[in-house]
């Protein structure tokens, strides 16, 4: 298999850059396998160096084999230009994504005279194919999320708090082994699961309202992002036609998602079903996105998608119907494009269920 450095030095030389600068966390780790929270690096054609200060040059020489380690002095950007002035660098890439002002300002400062290439998404582009080691651990962060929305079933009850059930959720999948929540959890209840980053608050749980749980898990360095729509009690017709409504569309998407499709017609698959259905107007965000180290990740499913999914892409399908005042719903699995088809991460229930009776 080739190593992650190797496909990065051939998409290095195919668009002609001498060497990279990296200096986001989840790219770092990728590249490297460093767990911890201070580094960069820098390849070029023949080397890699991890550049890090004190505290972290004993671990980077356990977790980073591949890398000369170099411990930092005053500033990386001193050390990064010792390096480069070291091997006649003329030219340095750098994550224009990932670098704030004040960091451009220091590489200038430090790097005179070299010709500094704003890059995007480099890295981000070979983190879109997940290897097998990726999918198993991604597998393992959705069964994590998997068992927390069994476990939260049982344990809404009307009159709780969202922030209740979220800490709930939380303490759970740390239980289960997740370092942490992909994200913050979204709980949004009656009227507020009609907004679809509703962030849980204070609101009280009320019989016949529909509850939108959104999660994940960060485990090993990977994310889960799953959405399930419950009822306290037994909701009204409109609400049940919501439901319905975004459970076909959300099943007609998965049974029809494929490696060749672009991410606009993923897309098109739900959102025409959900506009035949009168509620189109209702929809008024993307289909999914990528997931892995990062809970947001490229391809986008959405009208704007144009990458082609290919297999070993892992992606969220998650359509919505958001009423203001009244309620919605949202449904979301994670899956991983395969040659035929694509295959579910996230296998929960998706039927209606009401609990809290």
């Amino acid at each position: 298999m080739t190593s992650r450095l190797e496909q990065l030095r051939t998409v290095l030389k195919k668009n002609d850059v001498e060497a990279i600068f990296i200096q986001s966390a989840a790219n770092r780790r990728y590249l490297s396998g460093f767990t911890g929270t201070a580094g960069s690096l820098l390849v070029t054609g023949a080397n890699a160096y991890f550049i890090t200060d004190f505290r972290y040059i004993q671990q980077a020489k356990e977790q980073c084999p591949d890398y000369e380690i170099v411990e930092q002095t005053s500033t990386a950007y001193k050390n990064l230009a010792e390096l480069i002035k070291k091997h006649d660098i003329a030219s340095l890439a750098f994550e224009k994504e990932h670098v704030s002002y004040a960091s451009f300002e220091a590489l200038q400062h430090y790097c005179q005279g070299i010709n500094l290439k704003p890059t995007d998404g480099i890295v981000e582009e070979i983190r879109m194919t997940k290897d097998d080691n990726e999918l198993a651990v991604l597998q393992e962060a959705a069964d994590v999320a998997d068992s927390a929305f069994s476990h939260i079933t049982h344990f809404i009850k009307p009159g709780m708090k969202e922030t209740e059930v979220r800490d709930e959720l939380e303490f759970f999948m740390r239980k289960q082994g997740a370092d942490a929540s992909s994200f913050d959890i979204i709980v949004a209840s009656g009227y507020r699961s009609a907004l679809p980053h509703g962030v849980a608050s204070e609101k009280v749980i009320e019989k016949g309202e529909l509850v939108t749980l959104d999660f994940g898990a960060y485990y090993k360095g990977y994310c889960s992002d799953i959405t399930r729509t419950v009822a306290v009690g037994s909701p009204s017709e409109e609400l049940k036609a919501i439901y319905n409504t975004v459970y076909e569309a959300q099943l007609k998407a998965v049974s029809e998602i494929k490696a060749g499709m672009t991410g606009k017609e993923a897309d098109t698959v739900a959102r025409e079903y959900i506009k035949e259905n009168g509620y189109g107007g209702y929809f008024g965000h993307g289909l999914g996105h990528g997931l892995g180290m990062e809970v947001h990740e490229g391809p986008r499913l959405s009208p704007k998608g144009e990458r082609t999914l290919e297999p070993g892409m892992v992606v969220t399908v998650e359509p919505g119907i958001y009423v203001p005042e009244l309620g919605g719903t949202r449904i979301e699995d994670d899956i991983v494009i395969t040659k035929d088809g694509n295959k579910r991460l996230t296998k929960s229930p998706k039927e209606l269920m009401v609990i809290g009776e």
